[in-house]
């Protein structure tokens, strides 16, 4: 017989999968970064006047669409955050009797 996870640790697990997420989200967007900065420099190198006006305007474009994704995805993992914390809060008294209760055999 399984037994059920404690609420305590299906937050925790929530915090660890957002945090993986998070971390998931964060590495995708430094290589994006980091491709969209060496796609800039090559057309830097290679363009002339009006080119590399162009290049540099497509590399901050994108970089600010990234940081956009980012700050939206932080957000976003931010409130459930929020949301999961306040659901654990809400349920915190009722688990503690059901852990009290089961730690004392009442």
């Amino acid at each position: 017989m399984e037994t059920e996870k404690t609420l305590l640790q299906q937050i925790r697990e929530k915090e660890q999968e957002y945090a993986q997420k998070i971390e998931c989200v964060k590495t995708e967007t430094d290589q994006k970064v980091e491709a969209a900065k060496n796609e800039a420099e090559a057309l830097l190198c290679t363009a002339d006047g009006s080119g590399k006006t162009e290049a540099e305007k497509l590399y901050w474009e994108g970089k600010g669409k990234i940081e956009a994704e980012i700050e939206a995805l932080k957000q976003v993992a931010f409130a459930e955050r929020e949301a999961a914390a306040a659901t654990g809060e809400k349920n915190l008294p009722r688990a503690i009797d059901a852990i009290t209760g089961y730690v004392t055999m009442d």
